[in-house]
């Protein structure tokens, strides 16, 4: 089911949306529209890959390594750009 949605811009932004629609062959409500499903399937699969990300994480073994301090980083960073 499709509701409206009421959206206030500028009017050289509506005025190079209408332009832009034109070009693509489509209204401004459909750029709109287009964008916005963009956005939230994209926001979507990021918020998953993150919680499997995270999952993984969780579930992953330690594996003894050394635990690196930022100065330590920062140090053999320095020396290496030295050489």
């Amino acid at each position: 089911m499709k509701r409206n949605l009421t959206i206030q811009l500028d009017e050289d932004v509506i005025r190079d949306a209408k332009v832009l629609a034109a070009e693509r062959g489509t209204s401004v409500s459909g750029l709109v529209a287009q964008q916005i499903a963009e956005l939230t399937a994209s926001s979507e699969r990021y918020r998953r890959a993150k919680e499997s990300a995270l999952q993984m994480m969780a579930g992953a073994a330690d594996r003894g390594g050394r635990k690196w301090t930022r100065d330590e980083l920062y140090e053999q960073r320095f020396r290496a750009a030295k050489t």
